[in-house]
């Protein structure tokens, strides 16, 4: 009986080891072009490029199957950035998936909200919280902007608000490397 044991045992961890080592040297990345793709992107996952969020979008760039010019949140400089890391020539924003906006958040208004829930479930980043038949609000830092909230709203209690430039959200207006290629 204590030698099946020993068997067994002997048997599993041997096994354990062989595919410890296999889990190592087998290991499988992601595609490195695409995670570069998706890193200038910028995360709002509001589907206006037609794909549902960034990394399918860059996914499909990375594959041929999109053209880098159909993301407005990331705006001009977004298919610069991309047109410099692909190595391809830069086609103005594709005006048929919308048009750039400054970078807002949505605001709830917590007196005519009727907890349907249904901002909740639009929203891509849960940036959204409350129950139903709740008041709902959001948590402002999580929100992308996206705008998703909006139409399923049945109250309009839903309002986006600019965000003023500050010296902790200011970015440049110029990428570094168009400067440095000026000099």
């Amino acid at each position: 009986m204590i030698e099946a044991i020993l068997i067994t045992l002997s048997i599993t961890i041997l096994i354990g080891l062989i595919l410890g080592y296999a889990s190592i040297k087998l290991k499988t990345t992601g595609d490195p072009i695409v995670d570069k793709i998706d890193k200038i992107l910028p995360q709002t996952q509001c589907g206006q490029c037609g794909y549902p969020g960034c990394k399918p979008y860059a996914t499909a760039i990375a594959n041929g199957e999109a053209d880098i010019n159909q993301c407005p949140p990331g705006g001009d400089d977004g298919v610069h950035k991309l047109a410099d890391l692909l190595g391809v020539e830069y086609k103005p924003l594709n005006a048929d998936h919308g048009e750039p906006k400054p970078k807002s958040v949505a605001i709830i208004d917590e007196s005519t909200c009727i907890g349907c829930t249904l901002c909740i479930q639009a929203c891509p980043v849960d940036a959204i919280v409350g129950a139903a038949k709740q008041m709902h609000t959001i948590i402002e830092k999580e929100c992308t902007g996206c705008e998703l909230c909006l139409p399923p709203c049945p109250v309009d209690c839903i309002d986006m608000q600019v965000i003023p430039e500050t010296t902790e959200n200011w970015k440049w207006k110029y990428p570094i490397y168009k400067i440095e290629q000026q000099n």
